[in-house]
């Protein structure tokens, strides 16, 4: 019988979010640095990177399905 540690697979999930996220924050952290520059304001940035921060808390407590889902839905 196979058994799947499910925190083991929480972990894998949060690591497929933070490198899908890696490049979305990368571009955030340009158009903060140029909205820095041009004294626009960042309040709507800042709240954009705070999601993608907070998008590994998305797997917390998830069953092995939920998490497959999770992964899926990365674009």
């Amino acid at each position: 019988m196979i058994t799947i540690n499910r925190n083991k697979a929480i972990e894998i999930t949060k690591d497929a979010i933070r490198a899908n996220r890696s490049s979305k924050l990368e571009a955030l952290d340009v158009e903060f640095q140029r909205a820095l520059e041009t004294g626009a304001n960042t309040d709507d940035i800042v709240a954009q990177k705070q999601v993608l921060r907070d998008a590994t808390t998305a797997a917390d407590g998830k069953t092995v399905e939920e998490l497959k889902t999770i992964i899926e839905g990365l674009d």
